[in-house]
């Protein structure tokens, strides 16, 4: 459930026609996966806004699969659990605040509802945050996690369980790999 809202995050929009110098810079970034190195390019107000716009259409129609752990006393020697969740649009707000549409399936709940989340950066891996958001029916979920190319990882809570998260990202592109247009 943790991952769905993550998920959520995660969504819509285009990118420019034509791209700037320090686009084609940040797309470079992107593709050789920063390192410490001094010659990748600094994160302007202008390379941030261009990473939004590429996440936002990156996260649109996108499926996180994989699995989830549990911290709850006693799950230890449990193997992880599956887990499934689609994006299926993702609106910048502004700032560091999203609004991500996803449909969550868990148990005996399939709802498709729109996700507050905050995206920061880390140079450029997207980090999505989930602080304390309660859904209708679902109870109050905390998360933490980074995209890199088609995986994900992080951490969740939901009310008093939390655990770890980590899987793959089913779309036709990775998002170090998005193309220029």
């Amino acid at each position: 459930m943790v991952l769905t809202c993550l998920i959520l995050v995660l969504l819509q929009v285009g990118l420019f026609a034509t791209e700037s110098p320090l686009a084609q810079q940040a797309d470079t970034a992107i593709q050789h996966d920063l390192d410490d190195s001094p010659s990748h390019p600094q994160i302007t107000t202008e390379n941030k806004n261009l990473l939004n716009q590429k996440l936002q259409r990156f996260l649109k129609d996108i499926t996180f699969r994989g699995h989830f752990t549990t911290d709850k006393k006693g799950s230890e020697e449990e193997p992880p659990k599956k887990d499934e969740y689609t994006i299926t649009s993702a609106t910048h707000v502004g700032g560091d605040y999203w609004l991500l549409t996803s449909r969550i399936q868990y148990k005996d709940i399939d709802v498709t509802l729109p996700v507050p989340v905050i995206i920061r950066w880390a140079s450029t891996t997207p980090l999505i945050m989930l602080e304390e958001v309660t859904l209708p029916g679902m109870g109050t979920f905390s998360a933490r996690v980074l995209i890199h190319r088609d995986r994900y990882a992080g951490t969740w809570q939901h009310d008093d369980v939390g655990g770890h998260l980590f899987g793959t990202l089913s779309k036709n592109e990775a998002f170090s790999n998005i193309p220029k247009q």
